[in-house]
């Protein structure tokens, strides 16, 4: 499977710096001498348009980092998942641990995002991961099967979506899991997906939280693993193509 590499931008940079990054990958992605993996960024609602014109004749393409569950409607301040789709996204992240945590989304909540993105044909990119309470108490998988319980919608094709790992402890600490603890996980998703749809383990799996040059080839080796999701790095423009170029697949 060819891999992903999805840079979150998160709420950072201005319509400069966002011109300039896409820019720059566009031009390095023409210019680069071996397959690529999957290219996604992902920056703040203001910039996604700038982004989308800049990437539309290259092979990189445009994710959102949140979106609303509904259509359309009386919902201030929020975007919909019609609208992302509509200004050119082919991504949205959903269920990120600080849209969970610090805006306090419910997993009914994340479920129903899910199921908007994918009825507007977005693929959306479901974010789970257990605490550091969780790790320490021995949790870890139950935790990440009780979020894919309540998280997945229903009915959904290996196509229709993407899951990144991404430990609570993990993001923005500098620590990142062992190695091998990260494939243990991968694989247990994959089985518990193969076994709530049929060809659940064809469903990407990415790996998040503290991903930097130094670990990403380490990481993008894995078997189990198709993916990296990136944050502050992807804002670093070589950083970031030195996490692209380690792409094993």
């Amino acid at each position: 499977m060819r891999q992903y590499i999805i840079g979150n931008w998160k709420m950072n940079g201005t319509k400069a710096e966002a011109q300039k990054l896409a820019t720059t990958f566009v031009k390095r992605v023409t210019e680069a001498s071996r397959p690529l993996p999957h290219i996604v960024l992902c920056p703040s609602y203001p910039y996604l348009t700038t982004v989308a014109e800049i990437l539309k004749e290259s092979s990189l393409e445009v994710g959102a980092q949140d979106c609303h569950p509904e259509h359309r409607g009386a919902f201030t301040g929020d975007v919909s998942a019609f609208q992302l789709k509509d200004v050119g996204c082919s991504y949205v992240i959903v269920g990120h641990s600080e849209r969970r945590h610090l805006h306090h989304e419910s997993n009914g909540l994340i479920r129903r995002k899910l199921e908007a993105a994918i009825k507007v044909e977005l693929r959306p990119i479901l974010c789970l991961g257990e605490s550091a309470e969780e790790r320490e108490q021995g949790k870890t998988f139950q935790a990440i099967s009780n979020q894919l319980t309540s998280d997945l919608p229903l009915e959904f094709t290996p196509q229709d979506l993407i899951i990144a790992y991404e430990p609570l402890w993990a993001i923005g600490t500098g620590i990142t899991p062992a190695p091998g603890e990260v494939e243990d996980i991968m694989g247990f998703i994959k089985h518990e997906l193969s076994v709530r749809v049929t060809g659940g383990a064809l469903v990407p799996i990415l790996y998040g939280g503290s991903v930097t040059s130094l670990n990403a080839p380490t990481l993008l080796n894995l078997p189990h693993l198709d993916g990296l999701l990136v944050g502050g790095a992807s804002l670093k423009l070589d950083e970031f193509w030195e996490i692209i170029s380690a792409s094993s697949r």
